[in-house]
């Protein structure tokens, strides 16, 4: 899994406060130029990792965020997706760690070939470290983690 600094995401940094300030986290956003029009996919989540996003906080985030890139990138031919991640999200940047601190999930090792999982307590550019459900802690390095995803919790 690649680590991709939230730095090397266009328009990330101009948009990330923004959607702070309402309350959340910007998880990803990718912008396609396209011939007629430009599309705009986000992805949000609560700060607090047990707490979920709403339609309603999803439609106050689009609308605040799609001005803002609007005017960023010189149009209103846009199209905009936002969405919260899910209950079974797919972790695809390994820089996505550090946002989901205290989520539990499952990442698929492949020195160990088998899921792992626990509870993420730290994060960097090189790796994780989950807290399993006996105690221990283990910490994976990036380029062993095949897969990651949130560990959907029926209690929560």
């Amino acid at each position: 899994m690649d680590f991709i600094s939230y730095k090397k995401i266009k328009f990330y940094e101009d948009c990330a406060p923004l959607v702070e300030g309402l309350g959340f986290v910007l998880v990803d956003l990718k912008i396609i130029p396209a011939k007629n029009v430009t599309k705009i996919s986000a992805v949000i989540a609560a700060k607090d990792p047990t707490q979920n996003v709403s339609v309603n906080d999803c439609a106050k985030v689009h609308r605040a965020l799609l001005t803002r890139l609007e005017a960023l990138l010189g149009t209103e031919e846009t199209t905009m997706e936002l969405t919260s991640p899910g209950i079974e999200h797919n972790i695809k940047n390994a820089a996505e760690f550090t946002i989901f601190t205290g989520r539990d999930i499952r990442v698929w090792d492949k020195t160990v070939t088998d899921w792992v999982c626990g509870k993420i307590v730290e994060a960097d550019e090189k790796a994780v470290t989950l807290e399993k459900t006996d105690g221990t802690r283990a910490t994976f390095l990036y380029e062993n983690i095949a897969k990651a995803k949130f560990i959907y919790n029926l209690e929560a």
